[in-house]
């Protein structure tokens, strides 16, 4: 049987339950990659149905398809391009008056639309009653009540997709401007409706945006034969269209929009006539709090961290135990069938002492990136960025900053990119260049390593002061660069506190599995072929011993290992562990697993013997602060444009963390530590 293909999109606004449900469409039939041209994160996924194959894929969420970000631009393109069959537009039942305005912006775009109204069963629960006949016919599109959470209304959605398949008849939605503003777009539809350039776009919808002086739109048709004559008339009419209605024409079409919404909720929507406040608001009167909000984060942080460790311990002791095992057998079988002995160093002190000192950290990750799912899911992560609104502009940036610091806890890369939503150019480039200092997950292996080392009994205090000193150097650059970057106009800080809800454990499994697999895809691809090259590095010229200081290795790393022996730990090994950890910080681990040889012993037994607590704290410090991954050090370069300042960016870090660890490594000394 010839199977049909059908795409559809999932478009909605953030905390509307949109990954969720593409997360129950999808299952682990998903992929995550970017956009073309562009870093923005793309998620896919497919659905087999009867004789149908369903590609699912997931818009960035947004409140809006203006051309002000890069998400809008995206979600916006891909709809206006025709590349998906069917829209689905989750939207949240509770607060329909926020949610149905990026609606009407695709229904103006033409666009097919499904309508998933998602958390009815919130809704029930808030006493609100939808008409779904009403709504429906109201907008003129389809409605499917969900709930995405709990899966519910996903076979109806499927089902909906199959049915929605053939589009509809283009230019039925339609919302009255009144009449002087009507004329004017008719008028410009007149003008542009001829032109092959701008054919893909709906008439009206183009007008509208040329009235809104969309910027993106605006450039494309000054490239039009008539584009200068066009332009022309639209501002002409857009000053007297102002001066009539005695406001700016960018408010007016935005009333009418909301004027629409108000319109259709009053005729399908029932609230309840009740003001006891809800629960939400009670547990927000708390962790919001302005004295309370910031101290209960950080006793939940120690919480996540505490859990962690508790719980993965025994787990890393068995895939160490693992790979020690491993070892020992490849030696023996290798051995036994008279391998030479630069293969069997290639296989035992390469491939498996490097991977392995890097996989054992895995039930760590596994178990966090629960933890921290479990509080994003239950949406208490949106209440920390409310909480920290107020900190971030005491140290001179917008409330906006606090989200890419955020989100520098899971990556750099992706916390640098989202800094676009900073419209301040002066807060944006600070904030870039002080979130490096934010430690990311990549650097939690070498920390798990040593703190289990060197510090069993207090892992969580020791790793908590390991990220409080990132945020403080961040609060430092931030002061330091608000001082030499010119001061610009304040922007403000908006974030949507969504209601707090139970983490599903799917969803909780789906965003940690996506975490993991991003790690082990690192694993497979970057650090193989970098334990590869430490391998081969430690073992020429052939001849010497592997992985001495007469090895190419040791010879690179001999130079800079002076630097280091101010901060403790002077060695060719910790010196060649930091330079490729530049390429992606997990590669510290497997380099020292390398060329300590670690073997059968266990990486953890051979630290013991070339670090003390002090050092290893030391060296946590620098591979905290030192320069930023690869990727990093890229997407600065690519969001700043700029050469010096990446160049900055490379510099500072590296001054500041020599610095830092020469400071607690002879302090430390000082006092009495070892």
């Amino acid at each position: 049987m010839r199977m049909s293909h059908i795409t559809m999109a999932i478009a909605g606004n953030p905390n509307t339950g949109k990954t969720s449900l593409f997360n129950h469409l999808t299952g682990a039939r998903q992929h995550v990659g970017n956009w073309p041209g562009v870093t923005v994160e793309k998620k896919e996924g497919q659905i087999r149905y009867k004789d149908k194959i369903i590609r699912v894929v997931d818009l960035p969420g947004t409140y809006s398809l203006g051309a002000y970000s890069e998400d809008e631009i995206i979600a916006r393109e891909f709809i206006l391009n025709n590349e998906s069959d069917v829209v689905v537009n989750t939207v949240d039942a509770t607060n329909l008056s926020r949610n149905l305005y990026l609606t009407v912006q695709m229904l103006e775009m033409d666009a097919n639309i499904l309508i998933a109204l998602n958390m009815m069963d919130e809704a029930g629960r808030l006493g609100i009653e939808i008409d779904l006949n009403r709504l429906s016919t109201a907008l003129g599109a389809r409605v499917v009540p969900t709930v995405a959470a709990k899966g519910k209304g996903i076979k109806e959605i499927i089902a909906a997709i199959i049915e929605n398949g053939i589009k509809p008849s283009k230019g039925k939605f339609r919302i009255d401007y009144g009449e002087d503003v009507e004329r004017v777009i008719d008028n410009i539809v007149n003008m542009i409706q001829d032109d092959k350039k701008l054919s893909k776009y709906p008439p009206r919808w183009l007008a509208i945006k040329l009235l809104e002086e969309d910027e993106k739109l605006v450039r494309q048709i000054k490239a039009t034969l008539k584009g200068k004559e066009i332009l022309s008339y639209v501002q002409s009419c857009r000053q007297a269209l102002e001066n009539k209605i005695g406001e700016n024409l960018d408010s007016y079409i935005i009333a009418k929009r909301y004027e629409f919404i108000h319109d259709v909720i009053s005729q399908s929507v029932q609230r309840p006539q009740t003001g006891n406040d809800l629960l939400t608001d009670k547990i927000d009167r708390i962790v919001t709090h302005n004295i309370l909000g910031i101290p209960i984060f950080a006793a939940i942080m120690w919480l996540v961290f505490t859990f962690t460790f508790i719980f993965s311990e025994p787990l890393v002791e068995i895939v160490e135990t693992g790979f020690s095992t491993l070892s020992e057998l490849l030696l023996a079988a290798l051995t036994g069938i008279g391998a030479s002995e630069i293969f069997i160093s290639f296989v035992v002190d390469g491939i498996v002492s490097g991977l392995g000192s890097v996989l054992s950290i895995v039930p760590v990750l596994f178990l966090l990136f629960i933890a921290i799912a479990m509080l994003e899911d239950s949406g208490y992560m949106a209440r920390i960025a409310y909480v920290m609104d107020k900190p971030m502009r005491m140290m001179g940036l917008s409330g906006k900053a606090f989200v890419p610091f955020l989100l520098g806890f899971g990556c750099n890369v992706p916390a640098v990119m989202a800094t676009r939503t900073i419209e301040n150019k002066r807060d944006r480039l600070i904030t870039i260049l002080a979130n490096p200092f934010i430690s990311c997950s990549a650097r939690l292996p070498v920390y798990v390593l040593f703190t289990s080392v060197f510090f069993p009994k207090r892992q969580a205090l020791v790793l908590g002061s390991l990220y409080l000193l990132g945020v403080f150097m961040a609060i430092i650059s931030v002061k330091l660069f608000g001082k030499i970057v010119p001061e610009q106009d304040d922007s403000s800080f908006i974030i949507e506190l969504p209601p707090y809800r139970l983490p599903t454990l799917k969803g909780v499994f789906l965003h940690m599995w996506e975490n993991v697999r991003g790690f082990l895809n690192k694993v497979s691809n970057i650090i193989l072929a970098a334990v590869v090259i430490i391998w081969l590095l430690s073992s020429l010229p052939f001849g010497v011993e592997y992985a001495s200081d007469e090895s190419m290795i040791g010879r690179m790393s001999s130079l800079i290992a002076p630097i280091l022996k101010p901060a403790g730990f002077g060695t060719w090994q910790a010196a060649i562990a930091l330079i490729f950890g530049v390429l992606a910080k997990e590669i510290v681990i497997s380099t020292l697993g390398v060329v300590y040889k670690a073997g059968s012993f266990g990486l953890a037994a051979v630290l013991s013997e070339h670090f003390t607590p002090l050092s290893a704290y030391s060296f946590m410090v620098m591979t905290l602060l030192y320069a930023p991954c690869i990727a990093t050090i890229g997407s600065i370069r690519s969001e700043t444009k700029s050469l010096k300042w990446t160049a900055v960016s490379v510099i500072y870090g590296l001054i500041i963390a020599w610095t830092m660890s020469v400071l607690i490594y002879q302090i430390g000394l000082m006092l009495g530590f070892s």
